[in-house]
């Protein structure tokens, strides 16, 4: 087995696939739907899993309430998080930051072996960066 996609939430398509695509350098891989029901398929350059950027409110099994509760966990930035690898973490982190995006934690030397960095994308999702100690 191996993972194929994981579903992060948007809340604007187009400011989530511009910051996927134009600050991340994500390629897009699929983009369906129209307005803000649209789902994003995007991806690093040649890597197997991918990210389908999707409308939360578009899922009939969720009731009003708990849509109410995903969105403001969203706005909070505690619904979801995304961890990605970088072998330049410092240089990727200031690039983001120099964007626009949200920092949450500023490059950390971790204790059990990692460096690590956040930030929230546009609808908040926590986005986690990691670099394994040489």
């Amino acid at each position: 087995m191996d993972i194929h996609n994981t579903f992060l939430p948007h809340t604007d398509p187009d400011a989530s696939l511009a910051f996927y695509r134009d600050v991340l350098g994500f390629e897009v891989r699929l983009d369906v739907g129209q307005g803000a029901m649209r789902w994003i398929t995007v991806a690093p350059q040649g890597a197997a899993t991918s990210i389908v950027l999707y409308p939360p409110a578009a899922d009939p099994g969720v009731t009003e309430d708990e849509q109410r509760t995903i969105t403001e966990m969203m706005a909070k930035g505690t619904f979801a998080t995304i961890v990605l690898s970088t072998p330049t973490l410092d240089a990727d982190f200031d690039r983001i930051a120099a964007a626009g995006a949200e920092v949450v934690q500023e490059p950390t030397d971790q204790p059990y072996g990692l460096r690590d960095a956040a930030f929230r994308d546009p609808a908040g999702n926590q986005v986690r960066l990691n670099q394994a100690s040489s």
